[in-house]
């Protein structure tokens, strides 16, 4: 039997970012990841040092949780991490829509699963180069063809500075065919650490200045609605 590598499953609550933003969720958070973002806000699910940490946990059980933290009512389930992409969440991606749940997932499209055509939305985030991470852009559209024809499937990227910016350009040029959706980085990744909500406003208006300025007027760009409420507090 399969055993998932589990860091948290958590919720209701709404979805922080994206195009799925405001949303009731439940987040079911992996373990592990096969990259390690210079500015990741989760390595809880990425570091192997949280490897104790992780609940090895079978479809049905993780289902059960699922079940118990929505009372029985469907809605949005998030497939986050880490990387959920290398792990198989087919079977209970299967389960939960045979009962009427919805499923999304965020990931930076490293890895192609057959079960993202199983998926109502998929959420590719590729890192850019502030991430201190290379796409391959090779198995980026190997992800894009996993999808098929199944869920709705955009792009989101976070931006951190100029670089980035124009990175995410590039991008966009590269996949004119999916939606876009912008946000600016949380610089501010220990959990124990306040955060400053002005200068995550600072950098929203930055970032919106840029678009208007440049006439690009195709991607949407967001803030991290779940840092402004509540920073890199877990499991909300």
């Amino acid at each position: 039997m399969t055993r998932l590598r589990i860091a948290e499953i958590f919720g209701p609550t709404i979805q922080g970012e994206g195009a799925l933003i405001g949303e009731p969720t439940i987040f079911v958070r992996s373990g592990g990841c096969d990259y390690r973002c210079n500015w990741c806000d989760s390595l809880q699910a990425v570091d192997p040092a949280f490897r104790r940490d992780w609940a090895a946990m079978s479809t049905g059980t993780v289902w059960d949780r699922v079940r118990e933290l929505s009372g029985g009512r469907p809605l949005t389930v998030s497939l986050s991490g880490g990387n959920p992409a290398i792990q198989d969440f087919g079977p209970l991606i299967a389960q939960g829509r045979a009962e009427g749940y919805r499923f999304t997932c965020e990931t930076q499209g490293s890895v192609a699963k057959p079960w993202f055509s199983d998926l109502d939305t998929l959420v590719l985030s590729p890192k850019p180069p502030s991430s201190g991470e290379t796409v391959d852009w090779g198995k980026f559209t190997d992800c894009l063809d996993a999808a098929q024809e199944g869920p709705k499937v955009v792009m989101k990227i976070v931006i951190f500075d100029e670089t980035d910016y124009n990175w995410a350009r590039a991008v966009a040029d590269r996949y004119p065919m999916l939606p876009l959706y912008l946000q600016p980085g949380n610089p501010v990744v220990d959990p124990d650490l306040p955060i400053d909500p002005q200068t995550l406003s600072d950098r929203l208006l930055w970032l919106v200045g840029k678009v208007t300025a440049d006439g690009w007027f195709t991607p949407r760009v967001l803030p991290q609605l779940h840092v402004l409420l509540w920073g890199n507090k877990r499991g909300v």
